[in-house]
């Protein structure tokens, strides 16, 4: 009987925090992050096949590379040279989160096509290998791979699976800006930061989550905002809005969150901010606790 084809989620990644600590010889930047994941994303299917093929749909589908340079093709790639068989999947993407994002939508679609493909070609890489295999695709392969909750350090190769996070919701915002990493890195100037403060081994609820995290910061909103300006506005509409706790840019963005206590309060903050900013794209969406 033939085999059925296999389907995994690529679940947004926000960055709850990101601080810059330094930057290394070879040019990449060693950061500290606190990364958790959410109920929106895309979504992977990989079904047996003689040849290889991606096909790519979805709201967002025309704004991905082609796929040849696409992430979920060079993670097929890898991962049949390193398992020593030949290249044989039909793949499928569906593309429901904004690319350049901020929110790791190529790299979430990279780890997903690494777990489906494992299971429909039966093959089992080694955690160290398959860790240096998504580190080679990008920086937040690695963490999307164990997709829970995770502190990141180094340039991305240090995951750490942090405690379950308490239940809370969040409004995703990106005011229809890509923006590329590189670029706000380049526009990053000053000092660098100071790593993330003790965590506390557990977060009673929203509030003590937002707590926590106003200690911390994102090293790269600045630059972000020089780079596209309606990233500021993106976090003014979150502030501004009755019940958010914190508002935030996740990674170099343009993508910024808010965090609330409950979906209901969510909800209504989504459907604020989407009625007033028709042409941004606006989710309300679950933290994932684990």
């Amino acid at each position: 009987m033939a085999m059925a084809s296999v389907i995994e989620t690529a679940p947004a990644k926000i960055n709850l925090c990101l601080h810059v600590l330094g930057r290394r010889p070879d040019g990449y930047h060693e950061i500290d992050s606190l990364i958790a994941f959410t109920g929106v994303g895309d979504r992977i299917e990989i079904a047996p096949s003689t040849g290889a093929t991606l096909e790519i749909d979805g709201p967002f589908a025309r704004d991905c590379p082609a796929a040849g340079a696409n992430l979920v093709m060079r993670a097929a790639m890898m991962l049949a040279a390193t398992s020593a068989r030949p290249l044989m999947a039909a793949m499928h993407l569906d593309k429901q989160l904004p690319v350049a994002a901020g929110i790791g939508g190529g790299s979430a679609d990279a780890a997903a096509a690494l777990r489906a493909l494992q299971q429909l070609w039966k093959v089992d890489v080694d955690p160290v290998l398959l860790t240096g295999m998504g580190l080679a695709l990008g920086a937040d392969v690695p963490v999307c791979l164990a997709g829970q909750p995770s502190r990141v350090r180094g340039i991305g190769e240090r995951v750490e699976t942090l405690p379950p996070l308490p239940a809370a919701s969040l409004v995703l915002v990106h005011p229809a800006v890509p923006l590329r990493t590189a670029d706000v890195f380049a526009a990053r100037h000053g000092a660098f930061g100071d790593a993330i403060p003790p965590l506390p081994k557990r977060f009673a609820d929203a509030r003590a989550l937002a707590e926590f995290l106003r200690v911390c910061r994102n090293d790269l909103t600045e630059a972000a905002i020089v780079c596209c300006p309606p990233i500021e506005s993106a976090l003014a509409a979150l502030e501004a809005v009755p019940g958010c706790l914190l508002a935030r840019m996740s990674g170099s963005g343009a993508t910024c969150f808010g965090l609330f206590a409950d979906n209901e309060t969510a909800q209504r903050a989504e459907r604020g901010i989407a009625g007033e900013r028709r042409h941004w794209w606006v989710r309300a969406t679950a933290l994932r606790s684990d």
